[in-house]
């Protein structure tokens, strides 16, 4: 039984953080699961760590861990459960339902067949973004493209954070960003140290219960990060000790 360690940053979710926890235990019955939920000392509120503790308590013989983040922003919050992450694998979702929790065995299945990262994507499989913004959605296009031509991938999604790792490649990385460009981050870099990867298609829902921190001066932020990344030395990208 493979041991899967499931990467869940909270705030302010509630229903839609327990039905993630919920139908990932349903749809992945032959793996051992670790949720690790990420909370802020500023941000989480009381309700949502209500919440928490009531998982913890209907754990079903899964292990529910949290802590509260010491780094700040999504990306030191990450950074720091990738640290703690003891399963074989590590997913990346969201606690809000944007990132469907039915997808989560087609990410694995590809990890058990040795590809080192499967990403998700909303551009394959029909009409796969709900309630997202119009214009929002032709900048997001554009952006794919032209990180797609530069990194020279046949990925087609580079922005969905929905993805899953071998655990040792995301401890293998030194990582940098503290804000959202971070989850850009988690992908270009494994492109430039050219670990496989691979995609499996994936719906977006607009989230029903929380507030997006997202906003758009993160667009200049991310495509200076990725501009960076594209031309930075491999030894800045990786630890010395790291798989070669």
């Amino acid at each position: 039984m493979k041991s899967v360690t499931i990467i869940l940053p909270a705030t302010d979710e509630t229903y839609s953080l327990s039905q993630t926890v919920t139908q990932a235990r349903e749809v992945l019955p032959l793996y051992q699961l670790e949720f690790l939920i990420v909370t802020s000392p500023k941000l989480t509120t009381p309700i949502c760590r209500e919440t928490i503790q009531t998982l913890q308590q209907e754990s079903f013989g899964n292990t529910i861990k949290t802590f509260d983040q010491s780094k700040p922003g999504i990306g030191g919050a990450l950074q720091e459960a990738f640290m703690r992450a003891t399963g074989e694998y590590t997913v990346l979702m969201a606690s809000d339902l944007e990132t469907d929790p039915q997808v989560l065995p087609s990410l694995l299945q590809k990890l058990d067949e040795n590809w080192d990262i499967v990403t998700t994507t909303r551009w394959k499989g029909g009409s796969r973004f709900v309630g997202y913004n119009p214009v929002k959605l032709v900048l997001n296009f554009g952006f794919q493209l032209i990180f797609r031509t530069l990194y020279m991938t046949k990925l087609s999604d580079l922005t969905y954070a929905y993805r899953a790792y071998k655990t040792d490649i995301l401890k293998s990385i030194i990582w940098e960003h503290t804000g959202f460009p971070f989850l850009f981050e988690t992908i270009v870099k494994p492109l430039r140290l050219k670990y496989t990867v691979t995609e499996v298609n994936a719906p977006w829902k607009a989230r029903t219960e929380g507030r997006s921190h997202a906003n758009w001066k993160q667009v200049v932020a991310y495509t200076k990060l990725g501009i960076r990344v594209r031309f930075l030395p491999i030894s800045k990208i990786r630890y010395t000790d790291a798989h070669e």
